[in-house]
């Protein structure tokens, strides 16, 4: 607990997130209460395929009632590494095992309420494998060409931030490879 967290009581404690109420001093020596998400974190992979075509999933997201074009990513379970999440949520979302898994980068989606961070990879060298969906997944699968997912983003088919930020990443590693 940081000098500036004064209490912290938690408000919730679920299945992947827990949530807590900490009062916490500010700069100019105020108190005020935060509501925080506390997230175990998650890993996120842009599957590229030698063809040039990015594997994307299609899912409902239930908070935003609609479905979302995403690239796979899966929340750590206890004691699991970013890159052993990344490795198991690839076979089992999209059906595809990685020779390579190059950090992209870390991100904080949405900080202003919650410490989630999703560390993202660069997924090459794919070989099939057979796909094993958790219970609760039901999605589409789809290999998309790579200029074909960035003209989603631009025409807001793709929403998510992490994919974007994930194709916008590897879009940035090809671009300086080339150039």
């Amino acid at each position: 607990m940081s000098n500036r967290i004064q209490e912290v009581r938690e408000i919730y404690r679920g299945k992947i997130l827990n949530v807590f109420l900490e009062t916490t001093r500010l700069a100019d020596g105020k108190e005020k209460d935060r509501e925080v998400v506390r997230h175990p974190g998650a890993a996120a992979m842009v599957p590229l395929l030698e063809s040039g075509e990015v594997v994307l999933v299609k899912q409902y997201r239930h908070a935003v009632d609609r479905f979302l074009w995403e690239i796979p990513a899966g929340t750590l379970e206890k004691g699991e590494s970013f890159i052993a999440c990344a490795k198991r949520e690839l076979v089992e979302e999209v059906g595809y095992q990685a020779q390579h898994l190059e950090l992209l980068n870390e991100i904080f989606p949405a900080p202003g309420y919650t410490d989630e961070c999703i560390r993202i990879f660069l997924a090459t060298g794919l070989t099939p494998d057979r796909q094993n969906l958790d219970d609760d997944e039901v999605l589409e699968v789809k290999p998309i060409p790579f200029t074909r997912a960035l003209d989603m983003i631009v025409s807001r088919d793709i929403q998510d931030a992490k994919t974007i930020t994930g194709l916008l990443l590897t879009q940035a590693k090809q671009t300086k490879a080339s150039g």
